[in-house]
């Protein structure tokens, strides 16, 4: 019987406090952490990400952040390639793999696969942006449950990539996105978002952390919306904006937080508009965070906000054999 490797899935809403905790793990034991934020692999967005700053870096390097171009665009099927590969280097080299991040369709297709589905067609695509730019993406979303209600009822009005992929495969082939994935299942017998087609070659331990009160959780994101405009998010998305080769319909430019900006510096919304906007998409998004947690098998949820919060996760590593009893003190 073979003995798969550990690792550990470290996951919770936005302004969760995952990072604090993960660079404190770090500090202590034989672990490299991975990112799983589809944000945070853009170079040139830092503030608005809340990216970790050099001194965090410095004591807990992360990989999969700052590697990527705005410009560019980058699946979840690139991110479990990549995540796959850092993942083994940092086996081989006696350590243990900790993922940490809020982006849970990454998780999901890094621990289930995902289905073969036909290639990108960049005429439907740019029908469905300008039939979107025209109609909005909530009457999209009603398109899609019109055909698709399966995966309407997955993907949320307001995630205009994953709304697009859906309408656009819909359009290429006539089968829906459900139909696709259902038609391909892992070894398992899994019927996920496409099945993998081997078994995950880890055994994963899922932690979630997240402060149990949900008005303590929009209270630290708006203060942290206030935080990154103090900081200079006003002026890194400007800069950005001021490339002339960005827009606003790249998944980089469609993240939360710099739709808005870039909103307000097209005229469409005043200071104090994209302010608040700003801080209300990043409740929704920490709110379709925490529901796709709630779905998620076998996880350990902890308030992040608890003075054991460490103790308690140093207990479930125990408790599965992630860890041998430690020797060190805090």
């Amino acid at each position: 019987m073979i003995v798969k490797p550990p690792c550990i899935f470290l996951m919770g809403p936005t302004a969760s406090g995952k990072t604090a905790l993960a660079v404190e793990l770090v500090k202590h034991f034989p672990m490299d952490i991975i990112s799983v934020d589809s944000a945070l692999i853009y170079k040139g967005m830092d503030i608005g990400t809340a990216k970790p700053d050099a001194g965090t870096l410095a004591a807990a390097p992360h990989r999969l952040i700052s590697f990527l171009d705005p410009a560019e665009t980058y699946s979840a099927a690139d991110f479990r390639r990549d995540a796959l590969q850092d993942m083994q280097q940092i086996t081989e080299q006696g350590r243990i793999p900790l993922l940490v991040g809020g982006t849970m369709m990454y998780f999901k297709v890094l621990h289930q696969g995902i289905a073969e589905l036909p290639a990108a067609d960049p005429q439907i695509r740019q029908q469905l942006l300008d039939q979107a730019q025209q109609q909005g993406w909530a009457a999209m979303h009603k398109e899609l449950v019109a055909v698709d209600p399966q995966a309407a009822a997955r993907i949320h009005p307001n995630d205009p990539q994953r709304l697009q992929r859906a309408l656009e495969v819909y359009r290429a082939t006539g089968r829906t996105l459900t139909q696709w994935q259902q038609g391909q299942k892992g070894k398992n017998g899994d019927q996920s978002w496409g099945g993998a087609q081997e078994q995950f070659p880890y055994r994963v331990v899922n932690i979630a952390v997240c402060p149990l009160q949900r008005s303590v959780l929009h209270q630290r994101i708006e203060v942290r919306f206030r935080e990154m405009l103090a900081q200079g998010f006003y002026e890194e998305v400007r800069a950005l904006y001021n490339r002339g080769d960005l827009h606003p319909d790249l998944p980089s430019m469609r993240a939360v937080g710099y739709r808005q900006m870039w909103d307000c510096l097209d005229g469409k919304l005043s200071y104090a508009e994209m302010e608040e906007r700003g801080i209300i998409a990043t409740r929704q998004l920490a709110k379709r965070q925490i529901t796709w947690l709630r779905g998620w098998n076998d996880l350990h949820w902890l308030d992040s906000l608890d003075p054991e919060l460490f103790e308690n996760v140093l207990k479930i590593l125990l408790l599965n054999d992630i860890l041998c009893k430690p020797t060190f003190s805090r």
